[in-house]
């Protein structure tokens, strides 16, 4: 597994709009009907990688209380099931019930939206205010497999109670790590 950093992707930037299928519902979503009036978080995750199984159970916890608050959460996966069938939309809806996710999980398969967001790895977090302007974009945490630093998911708590009441969320942030998204072979 190599260890790839998120892009850089600039603070302020409409989110882009994307329809998407919901593995669990069946459902195709856009983002246009699950963004929230508050806040809404975009997480690029998948089923395989060993730092998204690492922050699995400390997300669904975050994503509850927050959805408690009228934050919306959306998890894309958007590797390519054909080198990685462990990420197939299938197994996705089974992860998905296994972790309890209280979010819908959407398939990105020509991972269009990806790169729209120029995501890199997994996990990485997107986090836009009310009018889906970025406001946060990186790390949930500290916390990496065997680092002995318990998921808290402070970095992305701090950005959701600042956005929520009304403040600035600061600038220096600290980027995403993980898997790289595993890209096609015919990536164009």
């Amino acid at each position: 597994m190599a260890l790839t950093q998120s892009n850089p992707f600039p603070l302020g930037t409409k989110a882009p709009e994307f329809k998407l299928s919901d593995q669990v519902s069946g459902k195709v979503l856009s983002l246009k009907e699950l963004k929230s009036e508050k806040a809404t978080v975009i997480a690029f995750i998948c089923n395989h990688c060993p730092y998204v199984k690492h922050i699995n159970a400390g997300l669904v916890k975050l994503a509850n209380r927050y959805m408690a608050k009228g934050v919306s959460f959306i998890a894309i996966n958007s590797n390519d099931p054909n080198r990685y069938p462990e990420d197939s939309p299938d197994r996705m809806a089974e992860f998905a019930r296994e972790n309890s996710y209280p979010f819908p999980y959407l398939f990105d398969e020509d991972q269009k939206v990806a790169k729209a967001y120029d995501a890199a790895c997994t996990p990485e977090f997107y986090l836009f205010d009310g009018d889906l302007l970025l406001v946060y974009h990186g790390q949930m945490d500290d916390s990496r497999p065997n680092s002995g630093i318990p998921v808290t998911g402070e970095d992305l708590a701090l950005a959701l109670d600042l956005t929520l009441s009304g403040k600035s969320v600061p600038t220096r942030q600290k980027p995403g790590i993980g898997c790289g998204i595993k890209w096609s072979i015919d990536r164009s």
